[in-house]
């Protein structure tokens, strides 16, 4: 007779019950362990590929796996390569023989779960590599981030993936830290519509879970440290780092963060953990160590035995490199842990297998499928949405008379400086970079020639002199300057894969955080000696953080950043400064005009200080949500049917409803993102000066008038009261709505105790 575990007819509670029954302890525990890293469990000859002794030991030690990490992983932490790692065309077939291996020799067969890095694209050989958040955040645009992370999962699954490690959870409220390009934004509305529309794209198909990074708060750690303590109250938490969160609790997994939060390590933290993300969102996933985090738990509890027990008490269900959940088992005999608690975390991991249909369908088909032409289609646009201009004196773009353009700066032609961290080792026919987009699309007349002038950090020998010989024959120049998240194979690593050492092109990412965000001295050497030519210059920012630019905004004539822009981003910058593709995208995050003024993110609280500095202005240099376009938006009027509802009919689900009207005056079509914001004027706790909470990007023909309805209702109006409660209170709130945060309508809207 068949196991009812083994049986696809029973309900999924049933057969997780049945197999749970069978196991022994050291096989419950071998279901939340995922200690291996993936590319230490095959051994490639040419093409053929074999399991290694540390994949057939881990199987026979805990009588099977509960998932493994980074199989396809290739970048130089794991020193995997063209040579020697997985190709797209191999990749199923290195998945099918990994997981025969465990379904044939346990004593149960449960298969294993495949977990790989996808923060702009699969961190593996061949695949698409997209713009980093930060890019997308300057989107705006809903539709098209669900469309990438639907082509992300499409890619993955066909490989034999199953879990999708997804950066989406971080706010990035301090730009010195280097995981500030994971962020999809400063603003938590922002960022928690994202997320829900990746978490939709990657799970629509039923055979891909997402797993959020990171839960909770680490975007605001002290001094911009990586992984360093955050310094919150709960109303902090609540309103600025959960949104993202809350919006995407069908969600089948998260990553818990390496921070701490008032003391507590989010992996101890079962008030996070436990209390909030499953007693009151109701989550019912799997949450996931980050690397090595767990071993963390040390420094608290020093036996591991304890320091498992500490883990697996506050929710986390499946390890990632640890020392820690090894012992586990060990733990429950000594009376550290219950067993029951043993039994949670493993039937949440067993349902995820289930309902990813794992038992039924363990391999995938070992025919690779091509690449979809629709991957390069949503990149391209994806880089395009990305680009905020952010000065355009004199319109000097769209370039249209130069015969003679100089490409100078380290980011112009650096194909890996675009792509950010967390990056494969590329094709490079598959990328275009600055210059290749530039020679790629300039007419036929117009000659384009580069120099390369500095590298991001460091001098080059002659470089700034060849820079300025050459640009000095040119009609234009455009500099291409910024940052890079590219690692190097010859750099020094952590355990857990963050980056250790130094190198010349390399100032964000994991671990490589800063004090200054102004930009090296070299590339400022560079910026005055081709300025001080005289001529128009165009300065492009490929960057993974906002850095402090002041000089370079006053100075340049034209002035945009690109963020990371992925593969394609040098055939995006090009459409644009060629005037083949108009400018949309809006700053996800303040521009800040130095370090001293951090923090400088828009919704700061209202209160009685002086915003300036007696040495230095306190606004931020470009504000939040602003972003220029060669088109003329005029916002013209305001108009909502009902200016008050009582808190019972916003409980009911009615919303208030503005109706605006937008003009674009000149002659060229283009896409604009219609901003609403809220300040709300009497409250039972200080709030914030404004707030966004809702958006829509529209396209606006030449000459053309265009009407937008926004919305808002409970979820955008309730604020965490001084009940420490989600809560509406009656009172006045003033609505804002423009192209950014610097917005031109006003009106106000009241929310009444009961009706009149």
């Amino acid at each position: 007779m068949m196991a009812n575990y083994l049986d696809a007819t029973c309900d999924v509670t049933e057969r997780v019950a049945d197999l749970l029954g069978r196991m022994t302890l050291v096989e419950k525990c071998g279901q939340l362990n995922q200690r291996l890293y993936g590319w230490d469990t095959f051994v490639r000859d040419g093409e053929d590929f074999d399991v290694t002794a540390v994949f057939k030991d881990e199987v026979t030690t805990f009588g099977g796996i509960g998932a493994l990490y980074g199989l396809f992983r290739a970048d130089p932490w794991s020193g995997m390569n063209h040579e020697n790692g997985i190709s797209r065309e191999n990749s199923a077939r290195v998945a099918n023989l990994l997981q025969r291996y465990v379904m044939e020799n346990t004593r149960l067969g449960i298969p294993m779960l495949i977990s790989e890095e996808v923060p702009h694209g699969h961190q593996a050989l061949d695949s698409e590599s997209y713009p980093v958040n930060l890019a997308r955040g300057a989107s705006f645009n809903r539709e098209l981030q669900r469309e990438i992370a639907t082509a992300i999962a499409t890619e993955i699954r066909d490989k034999g993936v199953h879990l999708a490690l997804a950066s989406a959870l971080d706010i990035m409220r301090d730009p010195r830290w280097g995981r500030a390009e994971e962020c999809f934004s400063e603003d938590p509305y922002l960022a928690a519509e994202f997320t829900k529309s990746i978490t939709t794209g990657f799970q629509e198909s039923g055979e891909i879970a997402v797993i959020l990074k990171h839960f909770a708060a680490q975007g605001e750690p002290v001094g911009g440290h990586n992984s360093g303590p955050v310094s919150i109250g709960m109303r902090e938490l609540r309103e600025i780092f959960l949104p993202p969160m809350v919006a995407a609790t069908d969600a089948l997994g998260v990553m818990a963060a390496y921070n701490e939060i008032d003391g507590v390590p989010c992996h101890a933290n079962a008030d996070l953990l436990t209390g909030i993300l499953r007693d009151e969102l109701g989550f019912e996933g799997i949450v996931m160590a980050d690397g090595c985090a767990l071993d963390r738990l040390l420094n608290l509890m020093p036996d591991t035995k304890k320091a498992a027990a500490l883990g697996l008490t506050a929710g986390v269900d499946l390890s990632l490199w640890d020392s820690v959940y090894p012992d586990l088992a060990a733990a429950v005999t000594a009376g550290e842990v219950g067993e029951a608690l043993v039994d949670r975390a493993v039937s949440r991991v067993l349902r995820l297998k289930f309902e990813l249909g794992l038992f039924e369908k363990p391999y995938v088909t070992e025919k690779v499928a091509e690449r979809s032409a629709s991957w390069r289609i949503w990149n391209l646009q994806a880089a395009r949405e990305a680009i905020c201009l952010l000065e355009n004196r004199k319109n000097v773009l769209p370039l249209r008379d130069a015969k003679h353009i100089a490409v100078i700066g380290p980011n112009a032609d650096a194909l890996y400086n675009q792509l950010g961290d967390y990056t494969a080792p590329q094709n490079m026919t598959d990328g275009v970079t600055i210059l290749q987009g530039l020679q790629n699309l300039a007419p036929e007349n117009v000659t384009i020639s580069y120099e390369k002038g500095s590298e991001v950090r460091e001098k080059v020998i002659n470089g700034v002199e060849k820079a300025v010989q050459l640009a000095n024959s040119a009609d234009v120049i455009v500099l291409a300057l910024g940052g890079s998240s590219a690692r190097n194979f010859d750099m020094e690593f952590l355990n857990n894969g963050a980056v250790s050492s130094k190198g010349p092109n390399m100032d964000a990412g994991e671990n490589v955080d800063v004090a200054d965000l102004a930009l090296p001295d070299a590339q400022i050497e560079l910026f005055q000696a081709v300025r001080a030519l005289g001529k128009p210059v165009v300065v492009v920012l490929v960057q993974g953080r906002p850095n402090a630019i002041p000089e370079i905004s006053e100075q340049a004539d034209a002035l945009l950043t690109a963020w990371y822009p992925g593969a394609q981003g040098g055939t995006a910058v090009a459409e644009v400064l060629f005037g083949m593709t108009n400018p949309s995208g809006k700053l996800p995050v303040s521009i800040p005009r130095s370090s001293g003024q951090l923090p400088v993110y828009y919704n700061q609280k209202v209160g009685e200080y002086k915003e300036d500095y007696f040495d230095e202005r306190g606004s931020a240099l470009y504000n939040f949500g602003y972003g220029l376009s060669y088109s003329d938006f005029e916002y013209q009027k305001i108009e909502t049917t009902r200016t008050n509802l009582t808190i019972a009919e916003l409980e009911a689900g009615e919303q208030f409803e503005f109706r605006i009207t937008i003009a674009n005056k000149s002659d060229v079509a283009g896409q604009e993102v219609v901003q609403l914001y809220i300040h709300d004027e009497e409250a039972s706790i200080t709030r914030r000066k404004k707030e966004l909470k809702d958006f829509q990007k529209i396209e606006i023909g030449a000459r053309k008038t265009q009407e937008v309805i926004l919305k808002i209702g409970l979820a955008e109006l309730q604020i965490w009261s001084i009940k420490n409660r989600w809560e509406l209170e009656a009172g006045n709130v003033r609505i804002f709505v423009g192209g950014g945060s610097d917005t031109t309508l006003e009106t106000m809207i009241q929310i009444k105790n009961e009706v009149v």
